[in-house]
């Protein structure tokens, strides 16, 4: 059956999300220009821009724009990673769980003096930080370091298969631009305190660590996706 034209336009999005060519946080064009671009119309792009949030390409900010997410795998062996709905992305989560809190152990019982030192760099490029896209790649950065500071290869190879779509965009770092959200205090806190175990080779601090930040980075990502008027219904739920 032939793509309609807004699943075309879908198409063609996702693929400039996925090559990279639309950076996790940039804002797509408008949807006057999207419409001229592909000569569609309005409810073309409309359709087209509702796939791509439900599929978890972008998430839309009213008045603002739609903005592109760290997209999900769609190519090669790793499409068995590929999250389309909210139940997937639940799983990959507790995947991501399993092998990083095992990674994180494993890290402080073998870390070296370089893989600390790329650590605390990885921190420091987070906290530097302006754009959602940079965000992303240092966030990704730290965690890989974890990883192959593991000394365990297929612990390293598994992350990089699942690669910086782990990291969550919550509508926070969209929202607020190149200012640094609260939230962002909370990430750092939670970064710190996986590294500190890390430093101090207590396996078991570095696990729960990990674990601490994953859930509350998975709790960001699920409250963030919740509609304005809707988020202090939820605080109470």
């Amino acid at each position: 059956m032939p793509l309609s034209r807004g699943e075309q336009i879908a198409r063609a999005l996702s693929d400039r999300i996925v090559d990279g060519d639309i950076a996790p946080g940039e804002r797509l064009p408008s949807e006057a220009k999207l419409s001229a671009e592909f000569g569609a119309s309005r409810a073309a792009v409309r359709e087209a821009l509702q796939r791509l949030k439900t599929l978890g390409y972008v998430r839309t900010r009213t008045g603002s724009g739609s903005y592109a997410l760290t997209p999900p795998a769609e190519q090669g062996d790793d499409t068995w990673l590929t999250a389309r709905s909210d139940a997937e992305r639940g799983e990959l989560v507790v995947f991501r769980t399993a092998i990083e809190t095992e990674a994180a152990a494993s890290a402080a019982r073998h870390r070296s003096e370089a893989d600390l030192v790329e650590m605390r760099a990885a921190l420091e490029a987070i906290d530097a930080a302006r754009r959602p896209s940079d965000s992303v790649d240092a966030d990704f950065r730290f965690h890989r370091t974890i990883a192959r500071a593991a000394g365990n290869r297929y612990l390293a190879a598994a992350l990089d298969r699942i690669g910086a779509r782990a990291i969550v965009v919550p509508a926070s770092r969209i929202a607020h631009g190149d200012r640094l959200p609260a939230a962002t205090a909370s990430v750092r806190a939670e970064h710190s305190a996986i590294a500190d175990a890390i430093e101090r080779s207590d396996p078991l601090a570095a696990q729960a660590a990990m674990r601490a930040h994953l859930v509350a980075s998975e709790r960001r990502r699920t409250v963030d996706g919740i509609e304005p008027d809707r988020r202090e219904q939820h605080r109470y739920s």
